[in-house]
């Protein structure tokens, strides 16, 4: 078993589903003991800036805010540098514990031994 899960979402509002699966794989992981790191890449990225996750709606899913809290309250949550600077999201837009960094960043993390790295 991996030690720690590195999970990309690429996907938001756009694609509520594959959204959705991304955080509660990641909250659940984190439930269970797992270390988790979460990056907010594409469509994703808004869910960095407060009250935007609670916009989000998907029929008989975990509310977006809940399932955030407790992967930033057990894990790390990063947002993608390219992204939020399309978005012109900066570094005091955020909310507290939400680092932004970049490829390396990302890179450094899925190629460390026992991690396993999904991409939603």
């Amino acid at each position: 078993m991996a030690k720690k899960l590195v999970i990309k979402v690429t996907a938001g509002a756009d694609a509520p589903e594959r959204c959705s699966q991304a955080f509660t794989v990641a909250a659940v992981a984190a439930a269970s003991g797992v270390e988790i790191s979460l990056w907010l890449t594409g469509e994703s990225a808004w869910f960095a800036l407060p009250g935007r996750a609670a916009e989000f709606e998907l029929p008989h899913a975990a509310p977006l805010p809940d399932l955030l809290e407790s992967v930033l309250a057990a894990g790390s949550v990063t947002l993608c540098t390219q992204c939020a600077a399309r978005r012109d999201i900066g570094e005091d837009d955020v909310l507290d514990g939400i680092r932004i960094a970049g490829a390396q960043v990302f890179v450094g993390e899925i190629t460390k031994d026992d991690v396993q790295a999904l991409v939603y």
